[in-house]
């Protein structure tokens, strides 16, 4: 008789082949068996009967702050609610903390926050800005998945935006490296210049601000992005992009061989330019929200599997920081780490009639392949880390900000009919969160890609 430590039993598997009742075997924080009716004895056992089980979901593009602007969101509060939204692994972005992750200091104080406090799994991006290429062998020694460069203003004075000579001699290091680049690709000359004009003309509000970052913005710079990996050889990743028109164009780099892949963010598949006028500040980000045609674009491309990837782009910050006449002044952020699953269940399985196959490939697969993490993340298989979340699909709820784990408790999600109920999540077989509580110490380990 085999000996595990866990056998969650009679759940429903989704993995990106099948969904089919089966019990799930752990051991020594992995999975050992998957099989119905599975033998054995085991220390625990779970009856996960009546719930569907996915992968733990992977956030490659999160906004956690800390050091330095933990007033904002830390570690604590960011992986509580990630592990209340069914998030077992995220990858914080480099420039919100202070120092930002641009220097081994920055590294090496990013990693000593994230260990002390983060409940689940993770990785970092490193920085690529001007002055700092020589630094890029040293944060890939240091084991960052890749450096993040911000192509328009990024609203951090620590972290500037990355001129085409950056940009270009840093991809070269970069390839060399063996380090995807991760841009925001907008262009700074046309969302500064229609940004000052609007100003100086004292033309501030909601709708003013959506016309200063218009979708030749993002186009122009997504094209610039690919012909620079193109020349250099380098892995490129595009990061929230919010027109059909932007995958387009990764699409077709992609047929001249160029490597290069997108994301888009769960904001910009359910809210549209009136929902910003109707919520305000807290819908606020850049690229902004879109049109209604944009938005069904990206879901076309969802759902033909051009788009394989969905993501937060958690950027929190206090309220106080969220409320100005000036819309320009806002800051530009959204918070959303916690409902990225529930929102493709409700939007996408539910009134898009999507999978769940393919809900959790665009969860949680194909983000670990990209950023090389599948070797121990993003599926439910034999050997992987046992990162699990269990859903109760029938359940359906209206989100309320007291549900929310953020430090600050706003979000454009709140008063939503949300369905799929997070009732368990597990890192490495460790139950972090379960009915509504975080029931465990900070247990996230540091993931270093590639290994």
């Amino acid at each position: 008789m085999s000996q595990y430590d866990l056998l969650v039993r009679n759940g429903i598997v989704v993995t990106v082949t099948s969904v089919s009742q089966a019990d799930i075997a752990i051991a020594d924080g992995r999975i050992v068996a998957i099989a119905p009716e599975l033998a054995g004895v085991s220390k625990e056992e779970l009856n996960a009967e009546g719930l569907h089980i996915f992968s733990g979901c992977l956030d490659p593009h999160v906004h956690f702050n800390e050091p330095g602007r933990t007033n904002w969101e830390g570690f604590a509060t960011g992986t509580a609610a990630l592990a209340a939204g069914g998030v077992t692994t995220y990858i914080d972005m480099p420039l919100n903390s202070s120092p930002p992750t641009t220097t081994v200091q920055g590294f090496d104080l990013k990693l000593q926050a994230a260990q002390a406090s983060s409940l689940v799994d993770f990785a970092l991006w490193g920085g690529l800005v001007p002055g700092n290429i020589a630094q890029l062998d040293e944060l890939t020694e240091l084991g960052v998945v890749g450096f993040k460069a911000f192509m328009a203003n990024s609203g951090i004075a620590d972290f500037p935006v990355a001129d085409d000579l950056t940009l270009y001699e840093g991809m070269a290091r970069a390839a060399k490296l063996d380090r995807i680049v991760a841009v925001h690709a907008e262009s700074d000359q046309i969302t500064s210049g229609l940004a000052q004009r609007a100003i100086a003309e004292g033309r501030t509000g909601v709708r003013d601000y959506l016309a200063s970052r218009p979708v030749i913005a993002e186009l122009e710079a997504i094209e610039r992005a690919i012909l620079f990996a193109s020349e250099t050889g380098c892995a490129l990743h595009i990061v929230h992009v919010s027109s059909g028109r932007g995958v387009s164009l990764v699409l077709e780099a992609q047929a001249r061989g160029v490597n290069v892949s997108c994301e888009t963010c769960t904001h910009y598949l359910v809210l549209t330019e009136e929902d910003v006028e109707r919520i305000g500040a807290v819908a606020k980000c850049s690229p902004p929200i879109r049109s209604q045609a944009e938005q069904d674009a990206l879901w076309q491309h969802i759902s033909t599997g051009t788009l394989p990837i969905v993501v937060s782009d958690h950027s929190p910050a206090p309220a106080d920081m969220k409320t100005d006449a000036n819309f320009f002044k806002v800051w530009g952020g959204i918070s959303g780490c916690q409902s990225v699953l529930q929102l493709l269940l409700t939007e996408g399985y539910d009134r898009r009639q999507l999978p769940l196959s393919m809900i959790t490939a665009i969860t949680a697969e194909h983000a670990a392949r990209r950023f090389g993490l599948f070797s121990s993340k993003g599926r439910l298989a034999v050997g992987v880390d046992a990162d699990l979340v269990l859903v109760d699909l029938q359940s359906r709820s209206v989100l309320q900000a007291n549900d929310l784990f953020y430090r600050h408790r706003h979000s454009p999600y709140v008063g939503r009919t949300l369905r799929g109920r997070i009732v368990r999540t597990l890192v490495r077989g460790n139950t972090v969160f379960c009915e509504g509580k975080i029931v465990s110490e900070p247990i996230g380990q540091f993931l270093r890609p590639y290994s």
